[in-house]
């Protein structure tokens, strides 16, 4: 293990800070002006609560390495690389993984590397508790959350909850699904959990690939990319998750659309800082942590872009027009969100603003799935594509 779960929380935050005051391009400001603009950032209507849990004793976030120089952040960045990928290969994973069948993969093991934290170190969320939305008073009004809509029933997942858990197993309007956050990709997407006439439940593996959600599941232990939900090594290797329409959208948002909806809850409240971002300023980062791949070519590898059906357009592109259309495709933007990975509290994180993909149907104007990722993600699981930034 790279680096003991004592050390886990917040590791991030210092080699993003040390390598963007070790830049005479970031020493003037830390603010991605390609996600920023000169919009202020969004003020909370309500204070973020204190320390909320879902899991009294789960180990912190993936996270940061105390540096001195810029040197030495980039001396330990690849001797984790190396470290990392010289353990991996099934020998080296046969003890934690006994039930994984490796011999079955679409991916080289080498482009696997630990994010920090063992199996089930960042543990999934598995008996999800909700309150109706009217009775929620620790959610400010701009604060992050991912806003599913299935037959009627309507659930919002707290970025603040999904930070330090990533995957949430649950049911909403009788349709099992999967809803995860990878914070170092700044990717949210929600599965149906059902495969070939089972269904699957699924926790983290502790590993990254290309800087994302290694997931596995528990049924036959296969591992899983989150980005593409695709599992790439075990048994059900190759087989592909079915993705739902999801929002990453404000609180505010979520509950004009949706007042009569749910909204999650810790289980253990006072066990877990929620209102706090263990990333600070990773969306202010030169680079990704972690990332070995190839960076996209005329675009800041951790500028936000809206992937959509093999394409993406930057988020500051979107901004700057508040509406996209491409064919029947419609993107808009609009004001009035937190970045969940600026800030250490997320409620002052500043403005990155509301998303919403959707396309005439029958009449009507329905949600097509998407994420709001960074550059460097989409590039790296779609090369090639193309991202629009003019």
């Amino acid at each position: 293990m790279i680096c003991p779960p004592v050390a886990w929380e917040g590791r991030v935050s210092t080699v993003v800070n040390t390598i963007n005051l070790a830049s005479p391009s970031r020493r003037s400001s830390t603010r991605r002006a390609a996600d920023v603009g000169s919009a202020p950032r969004p003020r909370a209507d309500t204070k973020a609560s204190t320390r909320d849990s879902l899991a009294g004793s789960a180990p912190r976030p993936r996270g940061r390495l105390a540096l001195g120089s810029l040197g030495v952040a980039l001396a330990i960045f690849f001797l984790i690389s190396y470290v990392s990928t010289t353990m991996a290969n099934p020998l080296a994973w046969a003890r934690e993984w006994p039930d994984t069948d490796f011999s079955k993969k679409i991916i080289d093991f080498g482009e696997i590397l630990s994010g920090g934290p063992p199996k089930d170190g960042i543990p999934s969320i598995d008996n999800p508790q909700f309150i109706p939305i009217g009775k929620v008073t620790d959610l400010a009004d701009t604060e992050p959350v991912v806003g599913i809509v299935i037959n009627g029933d309507a659930r919002a997942y707290p970025l603040r909850i999904l930070i330090w858990h990533e995957i949430v197993n649950d049911t909403v309007g009788g349709v099992p699904v999967t809803v995860t956050f990878c914070p170092l990709c700044n990717s949210s997407i929600v599965f149906d959990r059902r495969l070939d006439g089972r269904m699957l439940d699924f926790g983290t593996t502790g590993k990254l690939r290309n800087s994302d959600l290694v997931m596995y599941d528990r049924q036959t232990e296969s591992w899983w990319q989150q980005f593409l939900g695709q599992a790439i090594v075990g048994e059900l290797t190759g087989k592909i998750l079915t993705m739902l329409p999801s929002r990453l959208e404000s609180f505010a948002n979520f509950r004009k659309r949706a007042p009569q909806g749910k909204v999650l809850v810790p289980n253990n409240p006072g066990m877990r800082n929620y209102g706090a971002n263990p990333y600070v300023s990773y969306d202010s980062a030169s680079f990704p942590f972690l990332y070995q791949g190839d960076m996209p070519e005329g675009i800041d590898p951790m500028a936000r872009v809206v992937a959509v059906e093999g394409e993406a357009w930057s988020l500051s592109l979107l901004r700057e027009k508040s509406r996209i259309t491409k064919g029947d495709l419609v993107i808009t933007w609009n004001s009035g969100q937190n970045s969940a990975l600026d800030t250490r509290a997320i409620t002052e994180g500043r403005d990155v603003g509301n998303v919403v993909v959707q396309r005439q149907q029958g009449g009507a104007m329905v949600d097509v799935i998407h994420d709001v990722t960074f550059a460097f993600v989409f590039n790296a699981f779609n090369q090639g594509a193309p991202i629009n930034t003019q």
